[in-house]
């Protein structure tokens, strides 16, 4: 170890070259590493950087020894979340500075994206991970000016293990037709993006800009002491954590191993010493469920998010989306009119965010609020402009005056075109790195026009509009209403030529009927709720309440579908 450390420190080092390790949670934080990575975190300005990942780490440990050296290669195969990712674009730019050339080899494989190969076989990881990984070759001549940036040249293989393994053992590195990418600041992304459309996408709204405040979701770390289907049963929870010692609410609860920071000694101390509420709590679309709420972190739950939850205990709404959104097409968008999940629309691996739609102002110490009391939470300069394109006059609340509009109007807006197929479509790339955009609206009466389908998508998901209760479905045989089974796509089934609907199985004799296709398939976020909220409810008996419910649920996926068309109606892209 001493001679190698003495060849690293003293021998020019020419080469660096292996197979880092991929690691959020790095444990290298040594102060040199530190100060260099802090290159890649430069002007960011960034709530959250994903930048300390040991994989990150070691190509800028790399880097500086061929910087050191003058001149060198480094190369490694790696997670390839720097190439395209948003909050990776300082780290881009200065490898770009450093060295002449950069190879990147995309093997994919990334198991939340998804994708497919050109011939639509499945696209698989070279290794047994979930995330994609690509081959990365950065080369210093020690001739390219100091001021000026490197050029990137990308090639990507899809498709099965073995295939990408026949071209990696066959291909030379100069049989790789490789393409040139033009990249831009200040993203400067390593893959190819089609930057004509990106300027139109670029000028648009971002809604974490829109918003003053947005937060993700309430992390509870334990679902298992803070959540339940019924009231009934949230009030056994709460008895159980206030009345039991603390092994024995582990063991009644299975709860496993506290952590970092979960601990049923302070959740149960939150709930002795504090105040708490029954709340309702939006856990998965279209699962309401209810929940224990004290509002203190690291109590109950892990991070209940107080500054932006306590904004729904008084009637409010807010729009749901994600930062990014690696599956393809992007459906990271949902409605809220109560405190949230982290996870409502995504996965283990991203979190929702939300944005409610007025922010309310405490009255007094006890967290009281006046419904007078309140302020639309919209950046007034945006509105400013939206106002000027569409020539109306803003008001902070509805009104019925001719020409005025109000935030529930902006709210709307963004809401369908984010529900529009061409509109996703068309801006896919961007769409899936970062917080979504939407265009200005163009003129009066296509923003007219956009509202109130967004109104109907935002009533038809709170399942306040009547069109929820005209049921399309059946649930046609008696029995104990006992979902007995894990559902999976092989319980609907198809009974018509046109297979356009089929029934949803619960147990041996129970279903529910007249099923569509379409409902039943479609996502919403990396959830396919008419699917998931069954899922969900495995070894349950069902009430007639949950049985209408999920009609409810079927209906709204089916309108839904519905409404996307109308909205591809309305010529509000620009070409």
């Amino acid at each position: 170890a001493n001679e190698a450390n003495h060849i690293k420190r003293d021998t020019p080092v020419m080469v660096v070259l292996g197979n880092p390790p991929y690691s959020v949670g790095s444990s290298n934080k040594g102060e040199w590493i530190q100060n260099l990575i802090a290159d890649y975190k430069k002007d960011l300005n960034e709530k959250k950087l994903n930048l300390d990942d040991d994989y990150i780490k070691f190509i800028r440990y790399g880097e500086y020894f061929i910087e050191k050296n003058g001149e060198g290669i480094l190369a490694y195969i790696s997670n390839n979340s720097f190439i395209d990712g948003v909050t990776h674009r300082q780290m881009r730019k200065h490898l770009l500075e450093t060295f002449d050339k950069v190879y990147i080899l995309d093997l994919h494989g990334n198991a939340k994206k998804k994708e497919t190969a050109p011939d639509g076989s499945t696209d698989q990881n070279v290794f047994d991970i979930m995330q994609g990984v690509s081959i990365n070759i950065f080369i210093k001549t020690g001739t390219k000016k100091t001021t000026d940036l490197g050029e990137v040249f990308h090639f990507d293989i899809l498709g099965k293990r073995g295939i990408k393994y026949s071209h990696l053992f066959k291909k030379h590195f100069l049989s790789i037709p490789w393409n040139k990418v033009n990249f831009q600041g200040p993203e400067y992304f390593f893959v190819s993006k089609n930057y004509e459309i990106y300027e139109h996408y670029s000028n648009g709204i971002k809604l974490n800009q829109l918003f003053l405040k947005y937060s993700s979701g309430v992390e509870t770390q334990r679902d298992a002491t803070s959540i339940a289907f019924s009231e009934k049963e949230l009030l056994e929870l709460l008895k159980v954590i206030k009345e039991y010692e603390i092994e024995d609410i582990r063991k009644i609860l299975q709860l496993g191993k506290d952590g970092r920071d979960w601990k049923i000694s302070t959740a149960k101390d939150d709930l002795i010493k504090n105040s708490h509420n029954v709340i309702r709590f939006n856990y998965r679309p279209f699962d309401v469920r209810n929940a224990i709420y004290t509002g203190n972190s690291k109590g109950i739950m892990a991070y209940p998010k107080h500054e932006i939850s306590k904004l729904y205990i008084p009637p409010n709404i807010g729009i749901v989306f994600e930062r990014t959104s690696p599956k393809e097409p992007f459906t990271n968008i949902f409605i809220t009119d109560s405190i949230l999940d982290c996870h409502l629309i995504g996965t283990a691996h991203c979190k929702s965010f939300n944005s409610p739609l007025y922010l309310y102002f405490e009255t007094n110490e006890q967290q009281s609020f006046e419904d007078n009391k309140r302020t639309p939470n919209l950046k007034p300069e945006i509105v400013k402009q939206i106002a000027k394109k569409i020539g109306l006059t803003y008001t902070p609340e509805k009104e019925e005056t001719v020409n005025t509009f109000a935030p529930i109007d902006i709210l709307d807006y963004i809401y369908a075109v984010l529900h529009s197929p061409s509109y996703r479509e068309k801006y896919k790339d961007f769409l899936k790195i970062d917080f979504p955009r939407v265009p200005y609206p163009k003129d009066q009466q296509t923003f007219w026009q956009l509202v109130k389908l967004g109104s109907e998508l935002r009533q038809i998901h709170l399942l306040e509009s009547p069109t929820v209760e005209r049921y399309i479905t059946t649930y046609p045989q008696d029995g104990d209403n006992t979902i007995n089974r894990r559902i999976t796509k092989k319980d609907f089934e198809i009974h018509d030529n046109n297979f356009e609907t089929g029934r949803v199985r619960i147990n041996d004799t129970q279903y529910f009927d007249n099923v569509p296709k379409i409902a039943w398939e479609f996502y919403i976020g990396g959830y396919q709720p008419a699917q998931k909220w069954l899922k969900d409810r495995k070894g349950r008996t069902l009430t007639f309440e949950d049985i209408l419910h999920y009609q409810k649920i079927i209906v709204a996926l089916f309108e839904t579908d519905r409404i996307m068309t109308q909205i591809d109606k309305i010529k509000f892209i620009d070409t």
